[in-house]
């Protein structure tokens, strides 16, 4: 269902968010005593953080849904209460991707003009649809459920620093897994994109925890 209403950079993009927040927790026990205590409070940290993360993004993924809806319905009567072809060009040509716009000819431009011009009036007000709900529960299903398998050697691990390095190494696969992930949709080399993937995660935890994040 996720994969349907989430775009590929946005299920990537939450999966590496919530990699980084639990990093910077796990990251963060180094500098305490690594007891039952420590690792305890780490873990409802990192859960509870989490969690918010995950509803706040969902939130904030919906309110995108009903800003880009609400804009183009905006476009729409811009489109359809002009009468100048030139303008209505305009207002169509800056709602597409470049590249489609750049080789579509002026009567094709006319033909979506009037297409439109034909359409029912849009809605005063963007609705919120099924779409946008199930796509806010996926961004919190990936949010939380990313840092999962980060967090599971803590929970059945009897010695503390075993755990975290065994917590460390998957979330290094995870990085790169996501980073891999994101080169295949996006660049001709995806390995590399998970190299460095790894190298900017280490980095934004690192100068999390120098901040005291």
């Amino acid at each position: 269902m996720f994969e349907r209403v989430l775009e590929p950079m946005e299920r990537i993009s939450e999966v590496l968010f919530g990699i980084i927040i639990v990093l910077t927790f796990t990251c963060a026990l180094r500098f305490t005593r690594m007891d039952s205590g420590s690792v305890h409070t780490m873990l409802w940290g990192a859960i509870s953080c989490s969690v918010v993360w995950g509803l706040i993004d969902a939130v904030f993924y919906i309110l995108g849904c009903l800003s880009e809806r609400g804009h183009n319905i905006k476009l729409m009567r811009q489109v359809r209460a002009t009468q100048d072809p030139q303008e209505a060009k305009e207002v169509i040509a800056g709602a597409l991707p470049p590249l489609l716009a750049a080789h579509l000819s002026d009567e094709q431009y006319e033909r979506f003009h009037r297409k439109l011009q034909e359409m029912p009036e849009p809605p005063y007000r963007p609705p919120i649809l099924k779409h946008d709900l199930q796509g806010a529960v996926g961004v919190f299903i990936l949010a939380f459920g990313s840092i999962l398998p980060v967090i599971i050697p803590f929970t059945f691990m009897t010695n503390p620093r075993w755990a975290l390095h065994v917590s460390n190494g998957i979330a290094i696969i995870l990085l790169f897994a996501a980073g891999y992930a994101l080169g295949r949709y996006a660049a001709p080399h995806p390995w590399r994109v998970g190299v460095g993937m790894v190298l900017l995660g280490v980095a934004m935890v690192g100068l999390a925890i120098a901040l005291g994040g």
